[in-house]
C-alpha cells in the first residue's frame, strides 16, 4: 500500500499518515458561510482538500473514506445580509449554498460524503455546551454561554501561542460577563428579530466555533484522521474547536493530523476590495471587468500548480499557460482510455504531502514523450497517453465532467494584433486614443484578452470567443 506523508500543524513536522481505521479513514474540512460568493481565494481549500480526498479513495478504497465539509447557515453576517436585503435568511442560505456547490463543482470539486447544515445540529450543539458546563469547562452569563479558556491546559498549542500572547495580539471583544478576555461565547442571546431557538439559557443561537465541534462529532466521532482548513482558521476557530472538543469528550483525541493551506494572492498582491483585485469564482468562471472567462478546469490546474503550504499567486500568464497545457493534453488523450492505474510516480508525487506541482510535472513529461529519468526517476521505458489521462484524472483534470471548453477554435488573431499595434502607435503620436479604445472595447465583446506591454500587442480568444463580434474591425 501507498504510504503517505503529511504534515502536520500539531506537530509541525511530515509524518507518515497512519488512519486510526483503514477501513473508515475520516476528514472534516471547514466549509463556507453562506451568504454571497465564495471568492477564489475559497477556491483554494477545497480543490486542496479535494485531491486529498481523491488520493485517499485511490489508497484506502472509496467506500473507506468519509469526508465532511459543513455549511455554516446561521451567522451574523447572513443576518446582516438578511436585513439590508429584505430577503428571508432561509432564502439567502438556499440560494447561497447552491452557489457554492454549482461553483466548486466547476472548478472539478467532488462533493464530499457529507455536507452538513449547521441549523440541522442546533441539538446536538447544546448538549455539548450542556456538558461542557456540567465539567466546568463553561459558563453561563447574562443569556450567554462562554467557554472557560483556563480550564484547558493545552490552549495555544495548536497556533503555538501562549495566552498572554494571544490577548496581547488578537482583538478580543471585551464583555463585563467574561471572567477571561480571551474567553469565547458558545452560545448568545437572540432577539425576537433574529434566528434562535430554545435552550436551558434562554432563546438564542450558537457562537461560531462550537458548531465543528458538534457536527464532527456527530459524523466522526471523537477522534478522527484529518482536519483541514485555510491557515487564517488556525486561531482563534481551530483553536476553539480543539479545546471544547477535548473538553467535552476527553475520551477522544479530536483530530490526529491537522493541515493548513496558505492563502492566495493576485497578481503578486494580496486580495482586496480596496486595490481592486478581488472577484469571485463566479467572476473567474464567467468572465469580469472586460476580462474573458477561465474554465474550471484551468483554474484547478493553476491551483494544483503551487503546493498547498506556499502562498499562491493567481495570474493572467499562468492561466494562460494552464489552458495552452490542457488543450494539448486533451487532445493527445482524445479518445483514449484511461490506464487502470495511475503512473506510480504521480501517485507517490501526490502521497508526499500533497506535492501537486511535482505530480504536474510528470504528467508533463509524460505528455511529452519525456522518459521520466530526465526528472531522476528510475523507470525507463515511457508512459504512454493512457497512463496520463489516469494520472491526470487521478488529480481531478481531464474528467469527463470538465470537458467541452476546449473544442473552442484556437483562432489565429495575429493580423488584428497588427492592426491594433498599428493603432496604438498612432495614438501615442497624436495623444488620441480614441480609436484604441474602439479596438479595446470591440475585443472585449468578442471574447478577445488584449496584452499589451513594451515588445507589442498579443491577443487570445477566451472560451467566450465570438468571432462574428470582430467584423467592426
Amino acid at each position: 500500500m501507498t504510504t503517505i506523508k503529511l504534515h502536520n500543524s500539531k506537530t509541525r513536522k511530515k509524518e507518515v499518515f497512519q488512519p486510526i481505521d483503514p477501513e473508515n479513514v475520516r476528514m472534516y474540512v471547514c466549509g463556507p458561510t453562506v451568504y454571497d460568493r465564495a471568492h477564489i481565494g475559497n477556491a483554494r481549500p477545497v480543490i486542496v482538500f479535494d485531491t486529498l480526498f481523491r488520493l485517499l479513495r485511490h489508497v484506502y478504497g472509496a467506500e473507506h473514506v468519509t469526508y465532511v465539509r459543513n455549511f455554516t447557515d446561521v451567522d451574523d453576517k447572513i443576518n446582516a445580509r438578511a436585513a439590508e436585503s429584505g430577503r428571508s435568511i432561509g432564502e439567502i442560505t438556499a440560494e447561497t449554498t447552491q452557489w457554492y456547490l454549482d461553483d466548486m463543482r466547476a472548478v472539478g470539486a467532488m462533493d464530499p460524503t457529507e455536507m452538513p447544515r449547521a441549523t440541522a445540529f442546533i441539538g446536538a450543539m447544546v448538549s455539548m455546551i450542556e456538558d461542557l458546563i456540567a465539567k466546568g469547562h463553561a459558563y453561563a452569563a447574562d443569556g450567554h454561554v462562554l467557554f472557560s479558556v483556563e480550564s484547558y491546559a493545552e490552549y495555544g498549542a495548536l497556533s503555538g501561542r501562549s495566552v498572554d500572547d494571544m490577548i496581547a495580539g488578537a482583538r478580543v471583544e471585551v464583555a463585563p460577563y467574561k471572567r477571561n478576555p480571551m474567553d469565547f461565547v458558545l452560545w448568545k442571546p437572540s432577539s425576537d428579530d433574529l434566528p434562535g431557538w430554545d435552550s436551558p439559557w434562554g432563546r438564542g443561537r450558537p457562537g461560531w466555533h462550537i458548531e465543528c465541534s458538534a457536527m464532527s462529532y456527530e459524523l466522526l466521532g471523537a477522534s478522527f484522521d484529518i482536519h483541514g482548513g485555510g491557515n487564517d482558521l488556525m486561531f482563534p476557530h481551530h483553536e476553539n474547536e480543539i479545546a471544547q472538543s477535548c473538553c467535552a469528550h476527553p475520551e477522544g483525541g479530536f483530530a490526529n493530523v491537522w493541515m493548513h493551506n496558505e492563502m492566495l494572492q493576485v497578481e503578486g498582491k494580496k486580495m482586496s476590495k480596496s486595490l481592486g483585485n478581488f472577484f469571485t469564482v463566479r467572476d473567474l468562471l464567467d468572465g469580469h471587468d472586460g476580462e474573458p472567462g477561465v474554465p474550471g478546469e484551468v483554474i484547478r490546474y493553476v491551483f494544483l500548480s503551487t503546493h498547498y503550504g506556499k502562498p499562491m499567486d493567481w495570474t493572467a500568464k499562468k492561466a494562460s499557460e494552464a489552458e495552452t497545457t490542457l488543450r494539448r493534453w486533451r487532445k493527445v488523450t482524445e479518445g483514449v482510455t484511461a490506464a487502470a492505474q495511475a503512473p506510480v510516480e504521480v501517485v507517490e508525487a501526490l502521497a508526499d504531502d500533497l506535492n501537486t506541482a511535482q505530480a504536474l510535472t510528470i504528467l508533463q513529461a509524460i505528455s511529452n514523450g519525456v522518459p521520466l529519468t530526465m526528472l531522476g526517476y528510475a523507470r525507463e521505458e515511457r508512459y504512454g497517453m493512457a497512463d496520463l489521462l489516469a494520472g491526470a484524472q487521478l488529480m481531478g483534470l481531464l474528467t469527463p465532467e470538465l470537458a467541452g471548453w476546449e473544442v473552442i477554435e484556437v483562432v489565429d488573431l495575429s493580423l488584428f494584433a497588427e492592426k491594433f499595434q498599428a493603432a496604438r502607435v498612432a495614438a501615442m503620436a497624436s495623444k488620441d486614443f480614441s480609436e484604441v479604445d474602439r479596438q479595446k472595447a470591440v475585443f472585449r465583446e468578442a471574447g478577445v484578452e488584449v496584452r499589451m506591454s513594451k515588445d507589442g500587442v498579443e491577443l487570445i480568444a477566451g472560451p467566450g470567443f465570438d468571432a462574428s463580434r470582430l467584423e467592426g474591425l
